[in-house]
């Protein structure tokens, strides 16, 4: 196996890490349109070296799979690249993994009921090519879409007769602080893609079809295992809504985020101010995107982790009928399926804070099983179509265990 990883920001920077640990490839080629940043990154190990690519061009990502004779191409950038990495990849002929979808585009009349173009449709569209090339493009394989989108899969294999709702739940306590202690504003994600999935219109799977909702709707306080507690959680536009219904049956499929009442604001004061516009305005004779401007300002997510204490944790709550080991039913039944990861951990461990690490290290599994061939398929699938088994068996090998719980209430 020889990986071509797109994208040396915090996410990548976090899989070079934990990938170097790991002997089931022979290559790592880190490409990054900051050829310093993938230089960097490619320090972590001897097998890896350093290229510069344009993300936004296809026939680059192409070029550098023929280049670096790349089998598999792991897409680590946000996913406004999404389509030119995925289209290369195939180009290439190489298999492809990533941990966001292709964006979406809000309906133009209805968009807080009707959906538009959904989240992955793109990516969707083009299955069928990718079945004709032998090829696989597994796409949602980070921590969310992506563990929880495991979860949902043992459920249906292993819990449960029946399932009611699958509903991805992510919360934290996390907190930066300053130099002087106080604390700050500091994302631990990209800033461009939180703004992306939470200003637009939330969806739901319900009663066979998918519906949109307004963002921030359906407010509920989700208690968090492991000492991290109560937290307010949202409905907002994430992937594993558009990923669960079309391998596992339920009967409503729901994302919803802890983010905090200063979060939402922030998020609301931008969409007031047009500061969340990808749209390019021209400033003292220089043309800038209004978000991108507000990602640059604020702290790098790669740089917090010194300054950042908590726990992050992604899970999946589901309800439904319960079943024993011969699958009969035995009831009802309400149990949340969970990862949760300390920064002190990952810091002390890795040199990453906790949140992009958590995000990387199931795409680095996924590509071990896939090395292994415990997992293989061709087409566009998401992380639903394959055994959990294996992947949670391997997650707790790397040192990071996975929970269940029984929710009352």
């Amino acid at each position: 196996m020889r990986i071509l990883l797109v994208g040396a920001g915090g996410v990548g920077g976090a899989f070079g890490a934990i990938a170097a640990r790991r002997d089931f490839y022979e290559a790592i080629v880190v490409a990054d349109y900051d050829l310093a940043k993938a230089e960097r990154a490619a320090e972590a190990d001897a097998r890896f070296s350093a290229a510069q690519v344009d993300a936004s061009s296809a026939d680059a990502v192409a070029a550098l799979c023929r280049e670096h004779r790349i089998t598999h191409v792991m897409n680590a950038v946000d996913p406004v690249f999404d389509m030119p990495v995925f289209e290369g990849a195939l180009a290439a002929g190489a298999d492809y993994l990533d941990m966001a979808m292709s964006l979406s585009r809000p309906h133009p009349e209805t968009p807080y009921e009707t959906p538009g173009v959904k989240l992955g449709d793109e990516q969707f569209a083009a299955a069928a090519q990718w079945e004709e090339a032998g090829r696989l493009a597994l796409v949602g394989i980070g921590v969310e879409p992506g563990l929880s989108d495991v979860f949902a899969r043992y459920a249906a294999d292993h819990l449960f007769a029946e399932i009611d709702e699958l509903g991805t739940r992510d919360g934290a306590n996390l907190v930066v602080r300053d130099e002087d202690g106080h604390e700050i504003f500091a994302p631990s994600f990209s800033m461009w893609t939180t703004i992306e999935e939470c200003l637009n219109p939330p969806i739901v799977w319900e009663d066979g079809a998918w519906h949109t909702t307004a963002p921030f709707s359906e407010p509920e306080v989700f208690d968090f295992p492991e000492g991290i507690g109560p937290v307010e959680c949202v409905n907002v536009e994430h992937e594993e809504v558009l990923l669960m219904p079309r391998w596992v049956e339920c009967r409503r499929a729901t994302f919803k985020y802890g983010l905090g009442e200063e979060m939402i604001n922030v998020l609301r004061v931008l969409h007031t101010l047009g500061l969340d516009s990808t749209e390019k305005v021209r400033v003292k004779g220089v043309e800038v995107s209004p978000r991108d401007v507000v990602a640059a300002v604020l702290p790098d997510p790669a740089t917090i982790g010194p300054r950042m204490t908590g726990k992050t944790c992604a899970g999946l709550w589901v309800t439904g009928t319960g079943k024993d080991a011969d699958g009969n039913p035995t009831g009802p039944r309400s149990t949340y399926l969970y990862h949760v990861v300390a920064n002190e951990w990952t810091m002390r461990e890795y040199g990453h804070q906790c949140v992009v690490w958590q995000t990387a290290v199931n795409p680095v599994v996924a590509l071990e099983l896939l090395a292994r061939g415990t997992w293989s398929g061709t087409g566009v699938l998401g992380p639903e179509a394959f055994d959990a088994v294996p992947f949670l068996e391997l997650l707790t090998e790397y040192g990071s265990p996975w929970g269940i719980q029984e929710v009352s209430g």
